[in-house]
C-alpha cells in the first residue's frame, strides 16, 4: 500500500521516548549527591522525578531542605560527570532508529527537543542517531524548557509547518501538556518514565504501545 502522511513533521522528546537513560541519569545524580554527603536515590526515584530539566531532577533528589549552596553544589557535580558519562548505559528503545528512518523515508520532517542541556543532546544524537534527524535541540538559555510551547512553536517556524501538520512524540505528563500548550496533536508512548494510568489520568488521549504503532499514527497506510 502507498504511504500517505498524515502529519509532516514529527517532534520527539528523547529521554523515556527515544533513549533509555535514566541508568546514566540516576549514576550521575547519585554520584554527585555522595561527593556531598547526601543519600542516594532510587531507581523507581529517579523515574518518577525526571522529566522537567536537569536542575529540577537535582532539587528534587536532594533532601527537603537542603540549602541552596549544597543543592548549587549537586547540580555542578552531576552536570561534570554527566557530561562525561551520558552514553555509558543509554541506548535507543527497540524500534526506535527503525522508525526514525521510516518516517525520512516517508517524507517526514523529524526533531528532538529535551530538557536536557544542550550540548549532551548532541552528544547523544551524534551517538546514537547521527544522520536520522533533522534538528534536535536541548535546553538553550533565553527558551523556557518544557511544558512552555515556545522551543516546539520554534522549531515549527523553522520548518515551515502548521499546527494541523505537527505532532509531538513524548513519554510524560510534561511531554502531553508541551504539545496541549503548542496547540498540536499528541503521541504518547507508554515504554518510558511514566506508567500508562499516570498519563490518561493525565489527558492523553492517543498512546502508542510500541513503534509501528507510533508510524502507524504518523503515516497512514491504508490509502
Amino acid at each position: 500500500m502507498a504511504e500517505c502522511r498524515i502529519y509532516n513533521l514529527a517532534i520527539f522528546d528523547l529521554d523515556g521516548t527515544l533513549l533509555d537513560t535514566l541508568e546514566d541519569l540516576m549514576n550521575s545524580t547519585n554520584f554527585a549527591l555522595k561527593k556531598n554527603g547526601l543519600p542516594p536515590r532510587t531507581y523507581a526515584e529517579i523515574r518518577s522525578i525526571v522529566g522537567h530539566g536537569i536542575r529540577n531532577l537535582i532539587d528534587r533528589a536532594v533532601p527537603e531542605g537542603t540549602e541552596k549552596s549544597v543543592a548549587d553544589s549537586v547540580f555542578e557535580e552531576f552536570k561534570e560527570h554527566y557530561k562525561v558519562h551520558c552514553a555509558d548505559l543509554t541506548k535507543p528503545y527497540p524500534g526506535v532508529c527503525e522508525l526514525l528512518g521510516r518516517l525520512r523515508d516517508a517524507g517526514v520532517r523529524v526533531a528532538v527537543i529535551s530538557n536536557k542541556a544542550d550540548k549532551a543532546v548532541q552528544d547523544l544524537m551524534h551517538v546514537y542517531f547521527e544522520g536520522l534527524v533533522d534538528i534536535a535541540r536541548g535546553e538553550i538559555q533565553g527558551v523556557p524548557r518544557k511544558p512552555a510551547p515556545d522551543g516546539v512553536l520554534r522549531l515549527m517556524g523553522e520548518f515551515g509547518m502548521k499546527r494541523e501538520e505537527t505532532v509531538y512524540i513524548g513519554d510524560s505528563d510534561v511531554d502531553l501538556a508541551t504539545a496541549n500548550n503548542s496547540g498540536i496533536d499528541h503521541i504518547i508512548v507508554t515504554w518510558g518514565f511514566r506508567d500508562r494510568d499516570l498519563l490518561i489520568s493525565a489527558g492523553a488521549k492517543v498512546l502508542a504501545d510500541n513503534t509501528d504503532s507510533v508510524f502507524e499514527l504518523i503515516c497512514d497506510q491504508t490509502v
